[in-house]
């Protein structure tokens, strides 16, 4: 019976790893066809090379459910590999190769030096999906900016997309006469968006007595550690792009309102929404219109969440997001920043989506100071889609609208 079980898991193994190869392969494709540089006998390669992956691939899962049933026909006990059992071998494991690597065993610290990135560095020891998932959990507890961008999940080091704004869109033909023949569409006015996965490195120094505690413990630690890296580097990536937009200076109560209403496509202003940091929610907070209301409001579905206008107001840490610098370098003016805009069509974070552990006991000061140092690496791109899908507004401070009551004469 151990034969079949033994047998039954390395089938098991086998259609994940294909359908992988299927899944990354379906990548390639798509990414050769948006190639500026697109050759047929490539793609053709390319489609062959997907196509008999997909074909092993079913024809894995087919002998995997035949020496499933045969097992349970044989037996009263359940043969099918448990997922979760799997993704807790995979933990175990990856705990038993991370202390093995910080002990420095030759036959891990090969196995994580062999790999090398466009770089020619080591990729290192790449954490399992399921840690990732717990690691992007917990960067949603801190003030992380990707919430308001586009995510897309890519397998390829480089890539590009092409998009078209919606200034760009041109309308059908009005045909007067029932016969007139119909002609073709003007060609769209597309660009394309070119991204490079960067890769964004940290280093902290951990104690020997980590390595006796727990694997949940560990893995415990490295979520937290890495996520808190993880949302501070993605902020400033993305901040950099956001700061890009066009920047609208605001001094008094109308600019705000011209912000939210002539700054955009009209057709953009159903998605579109605001983002402040905290120190600039303490100025508009105190704005007054003419009738002596306040500028913002609570929304009354959800009294904790500000709106102005009837557009959400998204409040981010002053430490996550700092205010800008609108003067030079030489005289620098900091002033808080108002975005409004449909944030998740201006930019778009490309996530490679290959974290990755790599420690030494020698290099880095720690031989010397007898530590280990661990270094992640994350791996992502942020660029600009559509330049005119967000603007920026700064300010110091904000004019009332000026009172428009005139008293009764008596």
């Amino acid at each position: 019976m151990f034969v079949k079980n033994e047998n039954i898991n390395k089938l098991n193994q086998a259609w994940i790893a294909k359908g992988q190869e299927v899944s990354d392969l379906g990548d390639k494709l798509a990414a050769a066809a948006l190639d500026d540089g697109f050759k047929v006998e490539d793609y053709k390669d390319l489609k062959e090379k997907h196509d008999t992956a997909a074909a092993q691939r079913d024809a894995l899962k087919e002998q995997l459910e035949t020496a499933q049933a045969s097992a349970a026909n044989q037996s009263n006990e359940p043969k099918p590999v448990n997922p979760s059992k799997n993704y807790e071998s995979k933990k175990t494991q990856f705990i038993k190769d991370f202390k093995a690597m910080i002990k420095g065993d030759p036959k891990v610290v090969n196995m994580v030096t062999s790999s090398t990135d466009a770089n020619g560095d080591a990729i290192g020891l790449t954490i399992p999906d399921d840690i990732q998932t717990t690691i992007h959990t917990l960067v949603r507890q801190y003030d992380a900016l990707e919430q308001y961008v586009n995510r897309e999940a890519t397998s390829m080091p480089n890539g590009s997309r092409v998009y078209e704004k919606w200034t760009d869109v041109t309308p059908l033909t009005n045909l007067d006469d029932e016969t007139a023949k119909i002609g073709d569409n003007d060609d769209p006015r597309l660009h394309t968006i070119k991204y490079l996965i960067h890769r964004y490195a940290g280093i902290t120094t951990i104690t020997n007595t980590l390595l006796k505690d727990t694997a949940e413990n560990i893995i415990t630690w490295l979520s937290q550690w890495i996520a808190k890296k993880v949302v501070v580097t993605r902020n400033a990536a993305i901040l950099k792009v956001f700061n890009a937009a066009k920047q609208v200076p605001l001094t008094k109560f109308d600019d705000i309102k011209d912000l939210e209403l002539t700054k955009l496509d009209p057709a953009l202003l159903t998605t579109s929404s605001f983002i402040t940091n905290q120190s600039g929610l303490g100025v508009l907070a105190k704005i007054k219109n003419a009738m002596g209301g306040y500028l913002l409001q609570r929304d009354p579905t959800q009294p904790e969440q500000w709106t102005i206008g009837g557009k959400v107001v998204h409040v981010v840490g002053d430490r996550w997001m700092p205010d800008v610098n609108t003067g030079t370098a030489n005289a620098p003016v900091n002033e808080h920043p108002l975005y409004f805009g449909d944030s998740k069509q201006f930019a778009t974070l490309f996530d490679r989506e290959q974290m990755s552990l790599l420690t030494t006991n020698i290099g880095g000061g720690a031989f010397e100071n007898d530590s280990t140092k661990i270094r992640v690496i994350d791996r992502f791109d942020v660029q600009q889609a559509d330049d005119e899908a967000m603007v920026m507004g700064t300010f110091t401070t904000i004019a009332d609208q000026p009172g428009n009551l005139v008293a009764a004469s008596k």
